[in-house]
Parts: C-alpha cells; sequence; structure tokens
C-alpha cells in the first residue's frame, strides 16, 4: 500500500456532495473539509499506511469512523451551559497541538513533562475539544471548566483488572469509553490504589483507552511496564506517551526504564 492507493481508497470511502477533498503531495497529507463551513481534518497519509501495514482493512475503518465523527462534531452547535455534565478532562501527549486548525487556543493545563490536559464536551460517538472562542461564547471561565471536568472525571467507574508477572501485580482501566486515561486526574481513585500496592507505584498512560498501575515489587517488574506501555502506545489509537509515571505523595514523576534483553 502506497500514497496513491491510500488516497484513493480514502477519497472513495470519504466522498460526498457537501466535501471537498484536497491533497497537499509536499506534506504527503489528505483535507477533507465541510464545504459549507469551511472545517475539515488533515490525515498524515504514512502514518494510516504504517497502521495499515500491521491492521490492514481495520486501520482504513478507523480513519474514516474518526473523520466522520469529528466532522460531524465540527458542525454540531455546542451549548455549554447545557452540556456541563459532558465535560471531561482528556490527556494528550506534550507535542500535540494547542489550537485549532483556525488559530484558536484550546483550553489546556500542563501535567507533567510528557502530557499536558485537555478539555472536551461528549457529543456521545465523540467529543469536542473545547477552545476560547467557545469559552468565550458561553461566557464560561477556564477554572469553572476546569472544576466540572474533575468533577465528572471523578463520577466515571474505576473497576480493574488485575494481572501478575514475574512477582509483580498489574491492574488495567480498560473501558473505552475515551476517558481511561483521564483517570489518573482522579487523586481519590489513585490515593485508594496506593493503599493496595505493597512495591513502588507506577503508572501508565500509553493511549487514551487505558491507565496502567503497577505494584512493583521486583527489578523484573520495571522491564514488564515499559514493555507493556510501549506494546499499548505502539497500538493505541490516540497515543499518549510511551513512558510511565512514579507515584509518589500525591505526585507524578515520569521515569525512562532501560529495558533489558531476556
Amino acid at each position: 500500500m502506497d500514497s496513491r492507493l491510500m488516497r484513493q481508497t480514502l477519497e472513495t470511502r470519504l466522498a460526498k456532495d457537501d466535501r471537498l477533498i484536497t491533497y497537499d503531495r509536499e506534506k504527503d497529507q489528505l483535507r477533507i473539509e465541510s464545504k459549507s463551513s469551511g472545517k475539515g481534518i488533515s490525515i498524515a497519509l504514512p502514518g494510516v499506511i504504517a497502521k495499515w501495514q500491521v491492521e490492514k482493512e481495520k486501520a482504513i475503518d478507523e480513519i474514516v469512523y474518526y473523520v466522520e465523527e469529528g466532522l460531524q462534531a465540527m458542525e454540531n452547535t455546542v451549548d455549554l451551559h447545557d452540556q456541563f455534565k459532558q465535560i471531561f478532562p482528556v490527556i494528550r501527549s506534550a507535542s500535540f497541538p494547542v489550537e485549532a486548525e483556525e488559530g484558536v487556543p484550546f483550553l489546556t493545563e500542563e501535567h507533567t513533562a510528557e502530557t499536558k490536559i485537555y478539555y472536551a464536551i461528549d457529543m456521545g460517538n465523540t467529543y469536542r475539544l473545547i477552545d476560547t472562542r467557545m469559552m468565550k461564547k458561553e461566557g464560561w471561565s477556564a477554572n469553572t471548566i476546569k472544576e466540572m471536568a474533575l468533577f465528572n472525571v471523578r463520577s466515571l467507574s474505576t473497576s480493574v483488572k488485575e494481572d501478575q508477572v514475574a512477582g509483580n501485580i498489574f491492574y488495567f482501566l480498560n473501558t473505552n469509553d475515551g476517558y481511561d486515561a483521564s483517570r489518573i486526574l482522579n487523586k481519590g481513585f489513585l490515593n485508594e490504589m496506593e493503599k493496595r500496592i505493597t512495591g513502588t507505584m507506577v503508572l501508565a498512560v500509553p493511549h487514551q483507552d487505558v491507565l496502567i498501575i503497577a505494584d512493583i515489587r521486583n527489578d523484573r517488574g520495571y522491564d514488564v511496564i515499559a514493555q507493556m506501555a510501549m506494546s499499548f502506545f505502539a497500538s493505541g489509537r490516540v497515543p499518549i506517551t510511551a513512558l510511565s509515571f512514579l507515584y509518589e505523595d500525591g505526585e507524578l514523576e515520569p521515569i525512562f526504564i532501560l529495558g533489558k534483553n531476556k
């Protein structure tokens, strides 16, 4: 699968009368825009091709789904007053764009050296990141949105699955509601998990749909969490970071684990 064939495949799947599809040869990007609003989504073809090499048609189905949902979300009118219960924080990598394509800044907050917090309105099958233009229109302050988002994330379920590897215990939170990684902001939940930990508490948010909490009891455990984080990071739809974090005194500290060959 090369760029030309991938471009043709996506153009066929995404073509509609009310859309404009253009190709940037220099960037090897395909852009799908709504003719009425001028808003759109750009797709970097090399990334899709790399994923296709592993997942085949599933990779194409996923990108088509997210483009369709994303364009629909852009067309929907958002009223923060009616949707305050649907506002949640989302974790993204520190390199994630800080503004929309129109140059409007997103509402963000520093988290760690590897991660940043964004805020989104849940719209069912997708969500929309909150930007300053949206806030100004509704007259909402950043503090109000952040407080509501943290309150709402604490209401999400925190059931975990447990696994043991080489004498270490790993807990996985994976509900696929789009906010699994966001649970890392639920300090009450983390403190409760800390009470269950007898070794060193290490966390990982390799992509948005998983939170890994590890009870590291020996050196082998560090190798295992590093391998897990890298594997999840490589397969996630919205990758965040392959690094892990020490959790001590309510604070997160990124750690680099040099894996050893078996």
